[in-house]
C-alpha cells in the first residue's frame, strides 16, 4: 500500500483544497492530512474561521481523505513520515524546495496550484463586498 502525506490548515474548503486532495490521493492508496492545530495557526500568525475541530470533521467527510491527524509544528515532518510509513509527501508547488529537506525518507512532490483561488482571495472577496 503507497501512503501519501499533506498538510494544511484546510480553511474554508474550496475547489483548489478538493483539487489538492484528489490528485494527492491518485498517487497512492491511503492520503493521510496533517491539519495545523489552532495553536500552530496562531504560532504562524494565520487565522482560521473554523475550529481545527470543525476543519477535521470536514475533512474527514472528503473522500479522498483516509485520516487526519494534527500538525503542531514546523518540525514534526521527519517524525510524521516515519510514524506513518509515508511514500510519497505532497505539497502545493507554492512551497517548492521547502520540503526537500524530507527526500531522504520519501518522494516529494509538489503539485501545480489551482489558479485563481485561496482562501486569502475568497476571505479578501467576502471583505469587499461586505465593505462595499
Amino acid at each position: 500500500m503507497k501512503k501519501i502525506l499533506t498538510y494544511g490548515t484546510f480553511d474554508l474548503i474550496h475547489i483548489g483544497h478538493i483539487n489538492l486532495l484528489r490528485r494527492a490521493k491518485d498517487l497512492g492508496d491511503y492520503l493521510v492530512v496533517g491539519l495545523s492545530t489552532d495553536e500552530f495557526n496562531e504560532e504562524k500568525k494565520k487565522e482560521s474561521y473554523h475550529s481545527y475541530e470543525d476543519r477535521q470533521i470536514i475533512l474527514e467527510s472528503i473522500r479522498f481523505v483516509d485520516e487526519v491527524i494534527p500538525e503542531y509544528s514546523w518540525d514534526q515532518k521527519i517524525k510524521d513520515v516515519l510514524d506513518h510509513n509515508i511514500d510519497i509527501f505532497v505539497m502545493g508547488d507554492d512551497w517548492k524546495g521547502h520540503f526537500d529537506f524530507l527526500e531522504k525518507h520519501c518522494e516529494v512532490i509538489y503539485l501545480p496550484r489551482t489558479l485563481g483561488i485561496s482562501t486569502s482571495k475568497i476571505k479578501t472577496d467576502l471583505y469587499s463586498v461586505t465593505n462595499d
